[in-house]
């Protein structure tokens, strides 16, 4: 398959966009992989992945609450299953591993979920960040806390919607 990546700037720093022919099937934050990245994702082409950037500017601006790119998973089938509920919390809400080791019809897979959760390869377009402790505290983030924060606040609603919401 023909890998390739490129570098994205963010608010969060730099993003690491890869992908294997039209497919995304990654995007890292800076510093996660700690190997030449031509070794790892590919030569870098900084011409394409237009759809990616323009979906993250928008995401990031504000005006995009859900992304529309082809995406292809490379892990277990456990970690596929997890990773495509993650695409199912919408912007704005939250999940716990607990709740969503019970979609998965086993309670008792939250540590699983955790560790599926952590794994996933494409941060931000599916959501990871979306998932809290059963209490709703942070919990970890490959990105790091400060990253997590930066995100849910993000897509917090304005807070003379929120007074509707609720």
């Amino acid at each position: 398959m023909d890998t390739k990546h490129t570098v994205i700037d963010s608010p969060l720093g730099q993003l690491t966009a890869v992908a294997e022919g039209a497919h995304l099937t990654g995007l890292h934050f800076e510093g996660r992989e700690n190997k030449d990245p031509e070794a790892v994702f590919g030569p870098r082409v900084d011409t394409e992945f237009r759809q990616t950037r323009r979906q993250l500017d928008e995401y990031f601006a504000g005006e995009r609450t859900r992304f529309d790119l082809p995406l292809t998973f490379h892990g277990d089938d456990f970690e596929k299953r997890v990773w495509n509920l993650l695409t199912g919390i919408g912007y704005g809400e939250t999940r716990s591993y607990g709740r969503l080791a019970e979609q998965l019809g086993n309670p008792g897979l939250a540590r699983a979920v955790g560790t599926a959760t952590g794994r996933n390869p494409l941060v931000v377009i599916v959501p990871c960040h979306r998932v809290l402790g059963a209490d709703g505290s942070l919990t970890g983030f490959g990105g790091g806390l400060e990253r997590k924060r930066y995100l849910l606040r993000l897509e917090e609603p304005p807070a003379e919607e929120a007074g509707r919401l609720f």
